[in-house]
Parts: structure tokens; sequence; C-alpha cells
């Protein structure tokens, strides 16, 4: 079946319909990662989003139950230059076309997604609309285009009722994770260092959280504007202003920074896949990161009195940590739990151990 992406600047492309075939509207992203496709669909942070796959070939390992990052897909299309048919591995237990048909999500293969990206790079992310009508208004799609937006995803993504993941071995800590967007594999870091897990909804009051007993709170990553969850930022600054050693990632990382008074904005085109070099500034080591973001901490808003950058991209010399001047508490924008060195920065959720008070 034929299909066609309309992008929000009036260019077409038009392939082969995949997964499902109603229309669908959302916001284009691409993403650079040759792998992990299926980490990538269920990543909560791509809620509102289609994903465009700059690599060629997508689905040849095939899709399995093992290694979702969440409980659903969340990415509303997805966008390939080439869908393999069949996955070869030996943990594959169905397509990705199955897989997207079944989680409803709409898709198109056969266009060029090297000219998607490069427009998508030099114009910044858009919305664009994936449909299988052979006609359609143009002037309605551009209708719809306009008046999409990426809102209240973080209440729709995270969890509904508190749940805890146990520590492998003897536990050493309590840890209180505010799933704002979670990934599974942030709790999995944690547990396999000893840690109860408790995830918590992201309306949880902080009040909570400091009476629960915790020894340590992690803020997680999560979808959309940072600046429009109002509720949770004040939350997080009753956090921030006590004593509990805190350790935030992605969305977390923007939320602390807006609660202590920095300003965030939204990036041409974002930082979405596996290859992202960032400088640990103190440890003057580069490394390759994980990234799924598309808002970014204003460097020059950040008060030095409150704290200072600890990361940087080397590409763009954005955000990509902070240090804060209030003891046992920092945040990066990239994803330690995503292993794409693979273990390159979970030196981070050591480091976060060691705050909590290490190997007691």
């Amino acid at each position: 079946m034929k299909a066609t992406l309309i992008l929000a600047n009036g260019t077409l492309f038009q392939g082969r319909a995949i997964g499902a075939t109603e229309d669908r509207v959302c916001e284009m992203v691409f993403n650079t990662s040759m792998t992990g496709y299926q980490e990538i669909l269920t990543d909560p942070s791509y809620a509102g989003q289609g994903v465009v796959m700059s690599y060629p070939l997508i689905g040849n390992y095939g899709v399995n139950h093992e290694d979702n990052e969440s409980a659903r897909p969340w990415a509303e299309a997805f966008v390939v230059r080439h869908l393999s048919p069949e996955g070869s591995n030996f943990r594959c237990e169905d397509t990705l076309d199955s897989y997207l048909k079944s989680n409803h999500i709409a898709g198109i293969e056969g266009i060029d997604t090297r000219a998607l990206t490069k427009i998508l790079r030099s114009q910044g992310t858009m919305n664009g609309m994936i449909t299988c009508a052979e006609h359609f208004n143009i002037n309605e799609v551009m209708e719809k285009l306009n008046a999409y937006r990426v809102e209240g995803t973080v209440e729709r993504v995270t969890c509904r009722e508190p749940w805890t993941l146990p520590a492998e071995g003897e536990r050493r800590y309590r840890v209180a994770l505010m799933d704002y967007g979670m990934k599974r594999n942030m709790a999995r870091c944690l547990a396999k260092r000893g840690c109860e897990v408790t995830v918590l909804p992201a309306g949880t009051p902080a009040a909570e959280v400091l009476s629960g007993g915790y020894d340590g709170v992690m803020l997680s990553n999560g979808p959309g504007d940072p600046a429009d969850n109002v509720e949770i930022i004040k939350e997080v600054k009753k956090l921030y202003d006590s004593s509990l050693p805190i350790f935030a990632v992605c969305l977390g990382h923007q939320l602390m920074a807006l609660a202590t008074g920095a300003k965030t904005h939204k990036m041409v085109f974002g930082h979405r896949g596996g290859n992202h070099p960032v400088k640990d500034i103190e440890a003057g080591r580069c490394f390759i990161t994980s990234q799924n973001h598309g808002y970014v901490v204003d460097a020059d808003t950040v008060d030095p009195a409150v704290a200072s950058v600890s990361h940087v991209n080397v590409n763009d010399n954005t955000v990509e940590g902070l240090k804060y001047r209030r003891p046992n508490c920092f945040t990066v924008q990239f994803h330690p739990e995503a292993a794409p060195g693979p273990m390159d920065t979970e030196y981070l959720f050591d480091r976060f151990i060691a705050s909590m008070g290490g190997d007691r």
C-alpha cells in the first residue's frame, strides 16, 4: 500500500506503508542509531513524536519481548529507508512490521531518509503527517500540522501507582525513582548495585518522598518541553532543598535546572542517537553517549553560586551535565543506562551510590 509523509514545510515523500495504516500527525525527529530500534520505540521520551531512522536498514534482527524499555511503545510513527521483512537473530520473536501493526504505530518505508534528515537538520524538527489516502486536501493537512502540539506527555507516560524493583543480592540502599518517562534499564542499573528501587508517579509530592525513608532520589528521563511541568518543578525544588542525595538524567536534569533558576530552550533538531561525544570536564575524558532530547539547559542562565557545568557536548558545546554546590546533587543530559559504550558512563551510577554512603 502506498503512503505519503507530508511535512509542515510542504515537502512530500511517497513510499510504502508499514505498521498501522491510519492517518498519524506527530512531531518528526531523527535518530542516528544503527541498532536499538526496539528500545527507541519503547522509550517514553518519544511520546508525541515520529522517529526517522537515518540508518538505511532497520528491522534486520526483528523484535523480542525482553528489550522493551517500558510496558508499550510510545513513538507515534516510524520512518525508515528499508524495513527488513524478516528478523535474523536467535532472540528474534517477531518481525518489526508485525510489531508496529500490533501496537498501532503508523509508518512508511522506501523514502529518502537521508534527504529527510537533512531537512530536519537544516530547518529543525517539524510536524508531519503519514497518510495512506490516495487523495487528500493539502490545506486541511496543513491546518492539522500547524495545530499539533506535543503536550501533557509526562502525565501520559508515568506509572499510575508506585511499584518496587528489589535489589539484586543484599539490599544496601532504598532509592526513590521519579517516573517522568523512565526507561526500565535505569531501575535495573540501580538494582544491580544493591538498591531497592521504588518507582513513583511523576505527580508524587516531595513531602511523600522525603518521609519515605529513602537514601536517595533519582529523577528520570521523559518527554516534552520541561518548562510545561510547572507543578513538578515546584516539587523538584523541595527535593533540592532537602539533604537527600539526588541524581537526575535527561528531563530530570532539565527539571532540576529549572527548579534552581536556570532556563531551557528548544534545540533546532536535538540530540538523538547512540554516538554523541561528551566531555567530562573534571575527569578530562570524552565519552560516547546515548541521547534523546530536544531541549537543553542554557549555560548562561546557570547561577555559578548554585551549580557549575560538569559535562559539555563536544559537537556543539551545549550543557550535558551540572554539578550542584549543594552536597550530593548532580545531573546529566545523556543516558548512562543506555549502554552505548556499553558501560562507559555507568560510573555515574557508582557516583550516586557513593553519595549515599558507598560500600557500607
